[in-house]
């Protein structure tokens, strides 16, 4: 069976460096962070003070302030970026294609702060009577794809995925392959996080996972650096629209890149540290080319995890020149 192709129609971005695609881009390309002190909640005698919150997010294109109230942050930005790449795409489901079009977005906490929240009430009050009927619905990670479903008519393939960091990356390929093997002619595919909340913070912090570089926030995500100390928790949602080749050619699409290969791996090595020859990655990669038919040394750019801790960055630079060998040095490599 031959595999069809898949492209990238429609983008959509909430971030701590702008909360659409093309402020978000002209931030980057500015070299401005988004990086800054914690303002959800009081961080004093937090070790970390700092994060990437979203901030000046106006959610009225988007959502009403009822149907807000009823949602984890997480599940907001989801919605949000979702409806952005949708309208970006200038797809419209009619009812005779509604269930060629499905949606895959997800999230690695959910809606961490909602069950904080509620469940802080609940010792307050000891009173059932004071959970929201809304807490569940709104905290659950794959509510976030059922909301995109409900607002544009996707009654196709309607999933969500929960893999830590690579989320949003199996979000995409796994709605990519659903196309490719004719299950769905369009996803919307992509993740979403709210953790800058206390309990989210003080977890990562205690697992020593966290940079708790204070004294400079916009310099503390700083991967490969010999002083690196951790990552910076950071919010936000991505979500982009894959559509079959031939359909989004035919309705004269804007179409921003194709999507030629995905691999996933297990290391099956630890809960949180990667082995020192980054196998599991390697693998993954490996497995990508493989499935793109390319070879190392067509490769030009890698988007790297870039998790900024020692074991993590010695890890993945390992396992990039286990697979490129001499090309690596030639490989631009940054990380989103």
């Amino acid at each position: 069976m031959s595999r069809r192709r898949v492209v990238v129609t429609g983008l959509g971005i909430v971030s701590p460096v702008g909360n659409d695609v093309a402020s978000a881009w002209a931030s980057i390309l500015a070299g401005q962070s988004g990086i800054g002190p914690i303002t959800r909640f009081d961080t004093t005698g937090f070790p970390v003070h700092f994060g990437g919150e979203i901030r000046s997010l106006d959610l009225g294109p988007y959502i009403s302030a009822k149907e807000a109230r009823r949602m984890d942050a997480f599940m907001q930005y989801g919605v949000v970026a979702g409806m952005q790449a949708m309208r970006d795409s200038g797809l419209t489901v009619t009812a005779e294609m509604s269930d060629r079009a499905g949606v895959l977005m997800g999230s690695g906490m959910g809606g961490l702060e909602s069950i904080e929240q509620t469940y802080s009430k609940f010792l307050e009050t000891h009173s059932p009577k004071k959970v929201s009927p809304f807490f569940i619905p709104g905290s659950f990670i794959n509510l976030v794809s059922g909301h995109l479903s409900m607002a544009f008519n996707l009654t196709g393939p309607n999933l969500a995925v929960a893999t830590a960091c690579t989320t949003s990356t199996h979000a995409i390929g796994l709605a990519m392959r659903l196309i490719q093997y004719g299950e769905a002619d369009v996803m919307l595919a992509g993740g979403s996080e709210m953790a800058t909340c206390p309990t989210g913070v003080s977890g990562f912090a205690q697992a020593k996972a966290l940079s708790q570089r204070n004294d400079d926030p916009s310099g503390a995500s700083r991967p490969w650096d010999k002083d690196r100390d951790g990552f910076v928790m950071g919010d936000g949602a991505g979500a982009m629209v894959l559509e079959e080749y031939d359909q989004a050619k035919a309705r004269g699409a804007n179409i921003y890149a194709e999507v030629v290969g995905f691999g996933m791996s297990g290391d099956a090595f630890h809960m949180t540290a990667p082995p020192e020859d980054g196998e599991g990655a390697r693998k993954a990669m490996v497995k990508a080319l493989g499935d793109a038919a390319l070879n190392p040394g067509q490769i030009q750019y890698v988007n790297a995890h870039a998790t900024s801790t020692e074991l993590g960055g010695r890890a993945e630079t390992t396992a990039i020149r286990r697979v490129f060998g001499a090309a690596a040095d030639r490989l631009a490599v940054s990380s989103t």
